[in-house]
Formats: structure tokens, C-alpha cells, sequence
């Protein structure tokens, strides 16, 4: 590693603090490599298989080859296609589909089936063996799935296809390192160096970048910026690895001036390695690829300002052709996350309403009036739930979310004793106006922010919500009435208006985005892996369908 001058900061006054904790370190380590500053974009490998394919002509067996199609903007485009496997019912292909993953998108896919003679490339209606349709994100969140092969008019004959995914990312892990040194030149005349180390990666091209400044090294820092150089050295990461088993790794500090000029000139000192450890960096697929379900509730806001759900005017109106701004948040954000819940069950509150048979004012009620079990059967059950009870109910107020995020909060904490990354909770609210708990929702999201859950919040009609943004964290760190910080920024607000000429798949993106990194900035900040092991992992790879 070749050393160079560092800036002026001030070195001295970060002397001393070795002892830095783990989260710290991890947080450095992920600023440093923009872990959670990036885009949430990562790629990953489709493994595909077919079982029991049928050829028009009974007495001879296909030549099938696999085409991967995309949807965009309605129409599928052709990915994709592995190679062809002659005379074959049961393929296995080597080719790879490489595809973009994106949590916040519905990227439907379609693979095709296809008998392909040898004589040309080309697709004829005839050809056609069966094709399946799904999402990736039901592809990610099985890791193996296995579906039947529809023939034209939807009907299904014997034969299957099976699909495994695998991430194809870059290595996300960081490494720890603890140096010292000894018997480095003095360059100060009246005192002791003050040693710094930089730590450079030499590019392909033979350029170096910076990678890390330690806070005492092997530069003499000066306050006036004008560091002395003491010396250099260089190595590898294979032989830094010698000091993972209590080993110490040490090399000589040679400056090549003193080296050039110098006849008996041995070294300027020598720096020694005493620890160098790998910190396993999980990514957002890893946990999902893992096991871990992502448990959606819904919360509606039933309060007066709304308007009477029998005027059209009323933002609770049901159109019989076009669905309400609630329900058009409800299922952009719900289509994405219900393919990564396995039983595709969620609990759907409302907030703000007297409720039979009462009429008592509530703010965490089953809008399919079943406190024993909130869920609805699918997004379409959520829909249909909160069609059922509008007329059921008395719009009332205020507009109070802290309940609802209690409710949510209490569930995930109890996943939080699991010690596993089982179930992580996304809460969506849904309302007109201005909330008038912000204390108590200030505190109940800085308690959140300790939990595996995130907040989304979507603003719905043209009421003020700059009050709002507080909640989001992106204008400063939002803190309890005590002034206690969040852990995480957790929150997501966005105000349904900026989207009313876009398409309901420009909102999910918008309020889903950062789900991902939430996920992954909880469980790596706890510690926790995913619940599946490589190994594991590496046993269900397997193509058999």
C-alpha cells in the first residue's frame, strides 16, 4: 500500500479514541462504500428446468429452448433465451438469465417454451410447448419456483417448469484491520511524529485510489497541513489475511528518498498488523432469499374531513369505474409486497371512525370488524373489506396515528425475541389530513426505529401536509418530544397529489425505495443473519423440478 499526503484534518484530536464500538465501525465501514446510499439495484441469476414437455408429434421428443419475455408498459419483450437441448423432455439449461432486481417495481416475467427445428431459429405458433407467467419478486422470495406450463386458452397439460433464483452481487463484506508501529523516524525537532496511515487499493490501470486514513499513521501530521512523509510499503490482501488466526503480519517502512541517498539506510520503522477480521455484509435478497416474510398491514383514515363516502365529492367515494386515491395506494404499494408474504394474509385497520355497535371513537379498529383476526385474504381482500364497512361506519376524528403505529410496533417487537430475521413489518397509512398526535407519533416512531419495521405514509387529497416531512427524516433527524433521536430513519411520506398523473406503479416505486436498505441497515445493525445458511442454500440448488 502506497502512502500519500492526507488533508490538514485534524489527526490529534482523534489520538486515542482505538476503541471504537461495532456499530460505529460498521457505520463507517457502510459510508465508506455507500452501502445504503445507493440505489437498491442488484442482479440476479435465473436458473431454469423443465419436466415432462410434450412434442406435437408423439412419436418424436422436442428440441425446447427457454425465452425469458418482460412486461413494459403492457407489452412483453423478448429477454433472453437459452440454448436448445435436442431430443429432450426433461431439459436442464446451462444458460443463465442475468435480469435486474428491483424491490420497489412488479417486474412480470413470462418464460416460453418453444420446439425449435434444427433447421431454423425462428418461432412459429406451432412451436409452442407452454409458457408460465409470474413475478420475480415471487421468484426471489421462494427461491425455487416450481409452476405447470399453460398451453394456449390457459390449459395446463403434464408438463413444468422451475425457476431458481441466486443474487449475483459484488462483495459487500469489509474488513477490520488493527495496526501499530514502532521505531518510525522522528520528523519533529522538538518532538515526537505524529504517525498517520493511509491505506491505498491500486487500480487495474496502475492508478491508486484512497481507501481508508487511520487516525495515527505513517505520516507526521502538521497543523499547517504540510504532513512529512516518513515511508511506504505495499501488500495484499492474501498475505494481510495472516493475521485472522492471532498471527501479527509486519512490514518494513521504507521511505525511497533515504533508500536512494543512504548507503547503509535499512528502513523508517515498521508496521505491524495484529488483527485483521472479515465482517460478513448480508444484502437486502440475502435475508429474503433466507426465509424472512414481509408482513404488510394497512392502516385507513376514517376521520370526517374526508367527506360523506355517499357525495361524490368525498375522498371515500366508491366510483363504480374508478377507484378512489385510497384505493389506488392501497394496491400500488400492497401488489408489491404481497409476493413477498407467503400466506398473502393482511391485517387492514382504519382510524378516526365511530365503529358499531357503539359508536365509539377508534384509531386501530379491523375494518373487517374482527379484533380476534384483522386479516383479509389478499390485497383484494383489504379492497373489498374497506368497501364492505364505509357504510357501516361514522367518519369522525381526530386524526391520530400513533395507535396504529403502537399496534404494529408491538407485533414486531415480539419478533424482536426471536433473534432471527423471520418477519420484518411494513406499515402503510393512508390519510387526508394533518395528524394531531405528533407528539405521541414522534415517540412512537423513535421507539419503531429500534424494531424490524418501517412507516410509510401517503398523503391523499390537497390538504397542508408540510407538517409531515418532520416525520420522513430527510430534512434532519427526527426525535421524540424528549428529544431522543431515531435509531433508523424509518419513515416515508409522500403526498399522493405528486403522483395523480403518473401511473400507480410511479407511487409504490417512490414510497418503496428504501424498504430494502431499512431491512438491511436492522438485521446487519443487529447482527443477525439470514435464517437460512450458505449451506443450506447451496442444497437447494438442485434443478429438479
Amino acid at each position: 500500500m502506497a502512502v500519500e499526503p492526507s488533508s490538514s484534518e485534524s489527526i490529534k484530536r482523534r489520538v486515542g479514541r482505538r476503541m471504537k464500538k461495532m456499530s460505529n465501525i460498521y457505520e463507517s465501514a457502510a459510508n465508506t462504500l455507500g452501502i445504503f446510499n445507493s440505489p437498491c439495484l442488484t442482479k440476479v441469476e435465473l436458473r431454469v428446468a423443465c419436466k415432462g414437455i410434450s412434442d406435437r408429434d408423439a412419436l418424436s421428443k422436442p428440441d425446447p429452448c427457454v425465452i425469458l419475455k418482460m412486461q413494459s408498459h403492457g407489452q412483453w419483450f423478448e429477454v433472453d433465451r437459452t440454448e436448445v437441448i435436442r431430443t429432450c423432455i426433461n431439459p436442464v439449461y446451462s444458460k443463465l438469465f442475468t435480469v435486474d432486481f428491483y424491490f420497489e417495481e412488479v417486474q412480470r416475467l413470462r418464460f416460453e417454451v418453444h420446439d425449435i427445428s434444427s433447421n431454423h431459429n425462428g418461432l412459429k405458433e406451432a412451436d409452442f410447448l407452454g409458457g408460465m407467467e409470474c413475478t420475480l419478486g415471487q421468484i426471489v422470495s421462494q427461491r425455487k419456483l416450481s409452476k405447470s406450463l399453460l398451453k394456449h386458452g390457459n390449459t395446463a397439460g403434464k408438463s413444468s417448469i422451475t425457476v431458481i433464483a441466486e443474487e449475483l452481487s459484488g462483495n459487500d463484506d469489509y474488513v477490520e484491520l488493527a495496526f501499530n508501529a514502532r521505531k518510525l523516524d522522528d520528523k519533529d525537532f522538538f518532538s515526537k511524529s505524529d504517525p498517520f496511515l493511509e491505506i491505498f487499493r491500486m487500480n487495474d490501470d496502475a492508478t491508486q485510489q484512497l481507501v481508508h486514513r487511520t487516525e495515527c499513521i505513517v505520516w507526521d501530521w502538521d497543523s499547517n497541513g504540510k504532513h512529512d512523509f516518513i515511508g511506504e510499503f505495499t501488500s495484499t490482501f492474501k498475505e494481510m489475511r495472516g493475521a485472522m488466526e492471532g498471527k501479527q503480519v509486519q512490514w518494513e517502512c521504507i521511505n525511497p528518498k533515504y533508500k536512494a541517498k543512504k548507503k547503509n539506510y535499512k528502513n523508517s520503522g515498521t508496521v505491524i498488523l495484529n488483527l485483521c477480521k472479515i465482517h460478513k455484509m448480508h444484502s437486502f435478497l440475502d435475508y429474503i432469499m433466507g426465509g424472512c416474510q414481509i408482513q404488510f398491514t394497512v392502516a385507513i383514515d376514517f376521520t370526517a374531513s374526508n367527506g360523506d363516502p355517499r357525495n361524490s365529492c368525498s375522498l371515500h367515494y366508491i366510483h363504480p369505474y374508478q377507484p378512489n386515491e385510497y384505493l389506488k395506494a392501497l394496491v400500488a404499494v400492497g401488489e408489491i409486497c404481497q409476493d413477498y408474504d407467503s400466506d398473502k394474509m393482511f391485517p387492514a385497520f382504519g382510524f378516526g371512525a365511530r365503529i358499531p355497535p357503539e359508536y365509539t371513537v377508534s384509531h386501530d379498529f379491523a375494518i373487517n370488524f374482527n379484533e380476534d383476526n384483522p386479516e383479509c385474504a389478499g390485497i383484494q381482500g383489504v379492497v373489498e373489506a374497506y368497501q364492505s364497512c364505509l357504510p357501516k361506519l361514522q367518519l369522525y376524528g381526530p386524526t391520530n396515528i400513533a395507535p396504529i403505529i403502537q399496534k404494529v410496533a408491538k407485533s414486531a417487537s415480539e419478533e424482536t425475541n426471536t433473534k432471527e430475521a423471520s418477519q420484518y413489518f411494513i406499515l402503510l397509512i393512508l390519510t387526508d389530513g394533518v395528524i394531531t398526535d405528533m407528539a405521541d407519533t414522534r415517540e412512537a416512531i423513535v421507539h419503531a426505529s429500534h424494531l424490524p419495521m418501517s412507516v410509510i405514509i401517503v398523503g391523499v387529497g390537497n390538504a397542508d401536509f408540510s407538517d409531515m416531512q418532520m416525520l420522513d427524516g430527510d430534512d434532519g433527524i427526527l426525535r421524540s418530544p424528549k428529544g431522543e433521536p431515531v435509531l433508523r430513519d424509518i419513515v416515508q411520506f409522500v403526498p399522493f397529489r405528486n403522483f395523480k398523473h403518473a401511473s400507480p406503479a410511479a407511487l409504490a416505486k417512490s414510497v418503496l425505495a428504501e424498504v430494502p436498505n431499512q431491512v438491511v441497515d436492522y438485521y446487519n445493525g443487529k447482527g443477525i443473519k439470514p435464517k437460512c445458511s450458505s449451506e443450506m442454500y447451496e442444497s437447494s440448488r438442485t434443478l429438479a423440478p
